[in-house]
C-alpha cells in the first residue's frame, strides 16, 4: 500500500529527488554543481505536479483510460500533489481530466487496405502528438493497447528519455511476434491483464506482470430489466437477442448487415413455432463513435431491419450521453430509436439481460463472457486484411473467451463462414434451456473465475487492475524525479 508523503519535509523531496541534495540547502545537484534558484523551485513544482502522457485509440481503452485518470487523480491527492495528464483519448476520458491532444474516434481504423485509405488523417493527428510530446516531455507515458500508433509512440520517447508503461498488452503472442523487440527496446514496464501473457513477456526478458482484468472487477449492471425496457423502448415481456457489430465505424460497416440478416431470419424463424415469445434486438454504441457516425449506424438500420425491433443503445450513460437524433426531433417509439439521451444502461446491461448475442471479436466478447451472456463470435475483415491475418495469426482460436479457456466455448464464424444462415444455426440452440446453453454457460463461467483471479502471490496486495496500474504510474513518476537508482527514502515516501 502507499505510505505518506510528507510534502512540507524537504528531505522528502531529497530523497526522491537525489540531483537536488545540497549542504543544507537546495543550493547544488550532487555531482557538486550549483543550480539557480529558479531551477530549484521548477524542480520541486515538477515533483508536486507530475505530467503524465496517458493515450487509447479504442472504446474499451479509452474506458479503462477513464478509470485510470481518476484512480490517479485520488492517489496524486492523498498525498497532496496533483498530477497533470494530456494525450489521446475519447469523451470519458476528457471528463475524467484528459487534456486532449488527439481525439481516439480520429484515430480508430483498423486493417491494413483501412489504414491506408485513412492514411493522411492518421498522419496529421499523429504528428499533433508528437509536437505536443516534444513540447511538454511528460514525468512517464501510458499507452493503453493500440500498439498501430502507440509502438511509433514509444519510440518517440525513447529518445526523449521518458519511461514508458504498456498497459494491455498488444496481442504478441498470436501474431507479429518480431515486434517483442519494439517492447524490450521501448517499454519500461508492461502492465498485462491476462495471465498467460506474463510469463509469454518474462522469457522474452520483458519487465511484466499481470495486474488482473479491469472488467473482471466490475459489478454486475444493477440496472433491472424494467428499467432498461422502460429507458430503451422494450418490451422485458419478449426475449432480446443482443448484436455487437464492435466499435469502429469500418468494422460495424462490415459486420451489421449480416447481423441484422441473422436477426430477420431468426425471428422469422422463431415466430413459426407457437408458444415462441416475440424477439426483440439492442445494438449498444460505443462512446468513440462521433454522431455524424451515429446517425449513420441509426440510418443503416433503418434501411435494413423491416420489421424487426432494433434499440439503438448509448454507452455512454445518463449525463454525457449524446444522441444522434436529439437534435432533430427523432420519434422515440420508431422502431430504429436512440436511448443515449436518455441512459439506457450501456453495452454491460444489454448483454446483461439479453436471452443471447451476436458479438464482434474484440473486448466485447470478454465482457459476454464475464457476465455469462451465451453468444456467437463472428468478424469480417477485408480479402486483403484477412488474407495476410491468416498467414500470421499462429493462434488456435480467435475469440478470447477461447483461447483463455484453451478449448472451443463458444462459436467462431470468421470471414467467409460469417453468414446470416450459420449466426442462426449457431444462436438458436442457445435460447431455449437446453443442453447447449447450459454446456456454454458452464464454459464462461470458467473463463469469469480465470479474469477474475487475483494475480498469484499478489492476493493481500492493491484492491483492483486499475490501482495496480495507478501504483505503477506513481512510482515510476517519483523514479523519474530521481538520479540514483535504488535511492533510499525516508519513512513518509510512499512504498509499494
Amino acid at each position: 500500500m502507499i505510505a505518506e508523503i510528507d510534502i512540507n519535509d524537504d528531505r522528502t523531496i531529497f530523497a526522491l529527488c537525489p540531483r537536488a541534495l545540497s549542504n543544507g540547502r537546495w543550493g547544488f545537484l550532487a555531482d557538486g554543481s550549483q543550480t539557480s534558484r529558479y531551477d530549484r523551485r521548477q524542480r520541486k513544482t515538477r515533483f508536486m505536479h507530475p505530467t503524465i502522457f496517458i493515450s487509447a485509440g479504442e472504446a474499451s481503452g479509452e474506458h479503462y483510460g477513464a478509470l485510470l485518470i481518476e484512480a490517479l487523480k485520488a492517489r496524486f491527492a492523498a498525498n497532496g500533489r496533483q498530477a497533470q495528464t494530456f494525450g489521446m483519448g475519447g469523451p470519458r476520458m476528457e471528463a475524467a481530466g484528459l487534456e486532449r491532444v488527439v481525439h481516439a474516434e480520429d484515430m480508430a481504423v483498423m486493417g491494413l487496405t483501412e489504414v491506408v485509405l485513412h492514411l493522411p488523417r492518421i498522419y496529421r493527428e499523429f504528428q499533433k502528438l508528437k509536437r505536443a510530446i516534444r513540447a511538454r516531455r511528460p514525468d512517464v507515458a501510458v499507452l493503453i493497447d493500440f500498439p498501430e500508433i502507440h509502438f511509433r509512440l514509444a519510440r518517440e520517447f525513447h529518445r526523449l528519455g521518458v519511461p514508458v508503461i504498456y498497459f494491455v498488452s498488444p496481442q504478441l503472442w498470436a501474431w507479429k511476434k518480431h515486434r517483442i523487440k519494439l517492447v524490450q527496446k521501448y517499454v519500461r514496464r508492461m502492465l498485462v491483464i491476462f495471465p498467460f501473457e506474463e510469463p509469454f513477456y518474462r522469457e522474452q526478458g520483458v519487465h511484466a506482470e499481470f495486474v488482473g482484468h479491469p472488467l473482471a472487477e466490475l459489478p454486475l449492471p444493477s440496472i433491472s430489466r424494467a428499467q432498461f425496457a422502460a429507458s430503451n423502448g422494450l418490451d422485458a415481456t419478449k426475449t432480446w437477442i443482443g448484436l455487437l457489430p464492435g466499435s469502429r465505424m469500418q468494422e460495424i460497416k462490415k459486420n451489421l448487415p449480416e447481423m441484422i440478416q441473422a436477426a430477420l431470419l431468426l425471428f422469422h424463424e422463431h415466430s413459426l413455432e407457437p408458444g415462441n415469445p416475440e424477439l426483440q434486438f439492442i445494438l449498444p454504441l460505443a462512446p468513440t463513435l462521433t454522431i455524424p457516425q451515429r446517425r449513420s449506424i441509426e440510418a443503416m438500420v433503418n434501411q435494413l431491419r423491416e420489421n424487426l425491433t432494433i434499440r439503438l443503445v448509448s454507452d455512454r450513460g445518463a449525463e454525457d450521453a449524446v444522441s444522434p437524433i436529439a437534435d432533430r426531433g427523432g420519434d422515440r417509439d420508431s422502431h430504429a430509436t436512440n436511448s443515449a439521451a436518455r441512459g439506457g444502461g450501456g453495452a454491460r446491461a444489454a448483454l446483461f439481460h439479453a436471452r443471447a448475442s451476436v458479438v464482434a471479436s474484440g473486448t466485447a466478447t470478454v465482457e459476454a463472457a464475464l457476465i455469462g451472456n451465451p453468444f456467437v463470435v463472428v468478424y469480417r475483415v477485408s480479402s486483403l486484411t484477412y488474407a495476410m491475418a491468416k498467414r500470421m495469426v499462429k493462434v488456435p482460436h480467435v475469440a478470447m473467451a477461447n483461447l483463455i479457456a484453451g478449448r472451443r466455448v463458444v462459436p467462431e464464424l470468421i470471414q467467409h463462414d460469417f453468414t446470416a444462415a450459420k449466426i442462426v444455426q449457431h444462436l438458436r440452440p442457445l435460447l431455449p434451456d437446453g443442453a447447449e446453453r447450459q454446456s456454454m454457460i458452464k464454459g464462461l463461467g470458467a473463463v469469469r473465475d480465470a479474469l477474475g483471479a487475483q494475480p498469484p502471490g499478489r492476493e493481500q496486495d492493491l484492491p483492483g487492475a486499475i490501482e495496480r496500474v495507478a501504483a505503477v504510474i506513481l512510482e515510476e513518476c517519483n523514479t523519474s524525479f530521481s538520479a540514483t537508482p535504488g535511492a533510499a527514502a525516508p519513512d513518509k515516501v510512499a512504498s509499494f
